[in-house]
């Protein structure tokens, strides 16, 4: 294996990330004493992203590319059908090289820049002013909460992994206004730059309920870049400028070798009829669209169906292999 692979796609966590050099000199961020961050401490996560982690079968190919974003410290596009593991490579190199839980902001046609980056209660801290209480006199942080990329970008001595997913939904717009955060690695809350001069340092919330990000003069400084996945499946194009900021990676349809290796990987010695749910899953993704997931649950169905009845495998697998593109 290479010397230069930090992710190596072994789904075993190591630390490789330590061996991480110094980012080009066109990204490097700010070297303030970073946040506090326990890799250690599961912030109320459930037992089920290691196991979709650790499960996760990366090519070749897909390693280079997760590497290459992580040298050069820019986010990676990558497309693909649906449910071929878009998403689940961000949990996969946050499990491996024990960067902690993915911070995860899912895109709508109507999520903007904003939502990404904070929140703002402006009507309790209008309530608690009318109290009578001065600025200096209360928490002002509690009035905010970091976004996902707000909580991505903070000053944290570690990357963090932000999976973006499906930014192929937005509003045209949402790419172009993501360049500029995405190069320069910061971005202001105006509401604490207005009272900078009485407040400031100021400790806010971020996304995971982790410890508390100081905010200074209004200002959220990234120190390590973080990992950024953005998942599309396809549905639109990007500009150029926004392409030239992006590593980009396009997985393909797994084919019979993966497919047995992700069979394994999640349901272990599944089934007797595996291989043939293999071989069937095969063939009807020729003449429509399905996801490697359905192929998981038929596995799944079948194992359990034998064991009750004489179910037939290939009514099990009519159950969930059908079409994404509702074809006929």
């Amino acid at each position: 294996m290479s010397d230069w692979l930090l992710y190596r796609g072994s789904g075993e966590p190591h630390d490789g990330i330590a061996d991480l050099p110094e980012p080009p000199p066109w990204r490097a961020f700010y070297a303030d004493d970073p946040t506090p961050f326990d890799r250690d401490h599961d912030y109320g996560l459930t037992d089920r992203w290691p196991l979709r982690a650790a499960a996760y079968q990366a090519d070749p190919p897909t390693v280079e590319m997760v590497n290459t974003a992580l040298y050069l410290r820019r986010p990676l596009l990558v497309t693909g059908d649906p449910g071929v593991g878009k998403s689940s490579l961000a949990y996969a190199v946050a499990h491996e090289l024990r960067l902690g839980p993915v911070l995860r902001w899912p895109i709508t046609s109507r999520s903007t820049l904003r939502d990404g980056l904070y929140r703002y209660d402006a009507i309790g801290r209008l309530e608690e002013a009318n109290a009578g209480l001065s600025a200096t006199a209360v928490d002002v942080g509690r009035y905010f909460r970091l976004g996902p990329l707000g909580t991505a970008l903070a000053p944290y001595a570690l990357p963090r992994v932000l999976l973006v997913d499906e930014i192929d939904k937005s509003d045209i717009d949402l790419p172009n206004d993501l360049l500029d955060v995405f190069e320069e690695g910061t971005f202001e809350i105006p509401e604490l730059s207005r009272v900078a001069d009485t407040l400031t340092d100021v400790e806010v919330r971020p996304a995971d309920d982790g410890a508390r990000v100081a905010v200074t003069a209004g200002q959220v400084r990234c120190r390590a870049f973080p990992f950024v996945v953005l998942t599309s499946n396809g549905e639109r194009d990007f500009p150029p400028a926004f392409l030239r900021r992006c590593v980009r990676l396009h997985l393909p349809a797994p084919g019979p070798d993966r497919l047995r290796a992700i069979v394994h990987a999640h349901l272990g010695d599944a089934a007797p009829h595996a291989e043939n749910l293999i071989s069937s899953f095969l063939d009807r993704r020729n003449t429509g669209e399905l996801a490697t997931d359905q192929l998981l649950q038929a596995v799944y169905l079948a194992r359990h169906a034998a064991g009750e009845t004489a179910t037939d495998p290939r009514h099990v697998a009519d159950l969930v292999l059908q079409y994404l593109n509702q074809a006929r």
